[in-house]
């Protein structure tokens, strides 16, 4: 039976190490960035940029990110993303920024935009993201990595797309067998939300690791409307943010990392660079070590 640890993991992280260690150090140099195109969609080229350790000698864990923007703009160039990427390719892991359909780009995508619109927004991007998971684990030997480890995180929008794509498959995918042999180790979200935490289960829940402000504006923090819409409003739309998955998920005895920020606002939808040496330890104990992990910070 695995151990229940809730402070373990930052009592570990908190400690000087004299020797380091793969997926938590900076060990690697940093290849020059490759980009592929994983689809081409209404003759746009989709691309996934990726960042890979020099001379790992081993297949690597594979970090897919999906950048934010409202559907309308945002992309893998962001220069907080590719830093990011450049920090955890330095310590082990490939990681593939990736771009998608901006299908609201120039248009709304508020309360005067109607939720059926925003529910088939939410599917397009969550089809972009799972085509080029697919791309990555076809790949997976011309690029060296793990496609038993793909980790996948998004920004705002992104996570959005992520979020649903792991969590609630049956109401994004026409046919969500057509992803059956896709597993997922971990997600990562900032500032997202899905459409349904029911449609979380067991079978489908993996770890997370989860950080929102408690006063945002566009993505509720738990469980509310869309931009906080009017009922009467055309894009009134109920999602469940990161409270109410972070609840699923403790019901459910998987892993999670929690951060709260108090009175927070959107913003919290970027890079947590300060956090992210508890993120690392945390999908080195949650993910490889396969200890559960569920730990809750508030900011």
């Amino acid at each position: 039976m695995k151990k229940t640890f809730l402070i373990f993991l930052f009592l570990i992280s908190s400690q000087s190490f004299l020797a380091q260690e793969k997926l938590l150090d900076s060990l690697y140099g940093v290849k020059e960035v490759q980009t592929e195109i994983y689809a081409t969609k209404v003759g746009e080229d989709l691309v996934v940029d990726l960042y890979r350790p020099q001379n790992s000698g081993e297949q690597t864990p594979l970090i897919i990110f999906m950048h934010g923007g409202g559907f309308s703009g945002g992309s893998p160039k962001n220069p907080k993303e590719v830093k990011f990427a450049k920090i955890a390719a330095s310590k082990g892991y490939t990681v593939g920024l990736i771009s998608y359909r901006l299908t609201r780009k120039g248009q709304s995508f508020g309360c005067d935009f109607e939720a059926e619109g925003k529910i088939g927004t939410f599917k397009a991007a969550a089809e972009d993201f799972m085509d080029a998971v697919v791309f990555m684990k076809n790949n997976s030997e011309k690029f060296s990595i793990d496609p038993d480890k793909i980790i996948v995180g998004g920004s705002s929008a992104g996570a959005e797309a992520v979020l649903n794509a792991v969590y609630n498959p049956d109401l994004m995918f026409e046919d969500s067998e057509k992803y059956k042999e896709i597993d997922f180790s971990a997600v990562i979200s900032l500032a997202g939300a899905l459409v349904d935490v029911r449609y979380l289960t067991e079978e489908n829940a993996v770890p997370g690791i989860f950080f929102h402000g408690t006063a945002d504006n566009l993505v509720p923090y738990g469980t509310a409307a869309h931009h906080y819409c009017e009922r009467d409003q055309p894009g009134y739309l109920i999602l469940d943010g990161s409270e109410s998955i972070v609840q699923k998920l403790e019901e459910l005895g998987t892993s999670y990392l929690f951060y709260t920020f108090k009175d927070a606002g959107h913003e919290i939808s970027g890079m947590p660079f300060e956090h992210l040496p508890h993120v690392f330890q945390f999908l080195k104990t949650a993910v490889f070590d396969d200890i559960t992990i569920q730990s809750k910070i508030s900011l």
